[in-house]
């Protein structure tokens, strides 16, 4: 088991910024991602509103360039899924190894939330998804289904028509939730079409998704509707399961912390999309995440009893 001065969990925006002020500040850091390093931002299509791109810019080569410029300041980067963590030895445990560190900075992050729907799970890959870049691709002249009103969800339905013959956006509300340039882009591209106030009751296939059942929920009206792709963007949900009853959380599992990221517990911090906050973005995450970092280094050096200078340029 090697010791580490710094221990970083999940390695989105938030979590590659907190690496690289980390490692500049000459901590002993490594980072561990359960899947590639980039997070829900690597899954993006275009990002228009980090600054500095004013053409906007990919998603995975954004994310890519932070993760290069994080192993270049040092930071180690490895793969595997947290279980636990031992605070009182400050050891993270992943499910073949354990870690040592005197400061844990938690960038987990979240995941896609599910309909709970009939035919959800087994048609998972089979015509259900919940990434549009990652799969949109597949379904080249097909109807698909986009469930959700946000930004994200039509995000989803704009680029889905790069490849579909049409999208069929299906939201629970009588009116879209996401902002209104992109409310503008959806209304005027031909090839989406909405149902709104309605909700999808089941997805229906054998061997992949041919149809949906929809119910209005003002009407109660039910009907089937073709399709053979269904992308699912109703939300997400903190990946703080491994979390509970360690950390103070609120009661959807977002981590509670201060202004300066500290949780409940001394030598812990949060950052990202799993900590309790108002804005979610690429942005908010690498602020975090350099706060953090911040934090959890004055933190060690006053554990070693080193000199702290403050806050200059790291």
């Amino acid at each position: 088991m090697k010791d580490y001065d710094i221990i970083i969990i999940g390695g989105g925006p938030a979590g590659l910024t907190a690496g690289i002020y980390a490692s500049r500040a000459r901590m002993r850091t490594l980072l561990i991602e359960r899947l590639a390093p980039g997070g829900q931002a690597a899954l993006t299509e275009i990002i228009e509103n980090y600054p500095g791109f004013p053409e906007g810019i990919l998603g995975p080569k954004l994310m890519e360039k932070m993760r290069e410029q994080a192993i270049k300041t040092g930071l180690g980067i490895i793969s595997g899924e947290v279980t636990e963590i031992e605070v009182k030895k400050g050891i993270v445990k992943t499910k073949d190894r354990e870690h040592k560190a005197l400061a844990i900075i938690i960038a987990s992050g979240a995941h896609p939330q599910k309909l709970g729907v009939l035919g959800e799970d087994l048609l998972l890959g089979k015509g259900v998804s919940y990434c549009a870049t990652c799969d949109g691709p597949l379904f080249k002249g097909q109807d698909i289904v986009v469930v959700g009103g946000g930004d994200s969800a039509v995000e989803e339905a704009l680029f889905l028509t790069k490849f579909a013959k049409k999208v069929i956006l299906i939201h629970r509300r009588d009116r879209l939730r996401a902002a209104k340039i992109l409310q503008g882009r959806a209304l005027a591209n031909e090839r989406i079409e909405f149902i709104l106030d309605s909700v999808i009751t089941e997805i229906l296939g054998k061997k992949g998704v041919n149809r949906v059942k929809v119910k209005n929920k003002k009407t109660k009206e039910e009907k089937e509707i073709p399709c053979q792709g269904v992308f699912i963007s109703i939300g997400i949900i903190p990946a703080t399961e491994f979390l509970k009853g360690l950390i103070n959380m609120d009661e959807k599992g977002y981590l509670l912390t201060d202004e300066d990221m500290k949780t409940s517990v001394a030598g812990i911090y949060a950052c990202g999309d799993c900590r309790k906050k108002l804005l979610r973005q690429i942005i908010t995450a690498c602020g975090e995440g350099a706060l953090a970092a911040f934090a959890a280094t004055k933190y060690v050096e006053e554990l070693k009893g080193m000199a702290y200078p403050g806050n200059s340029d790291r």
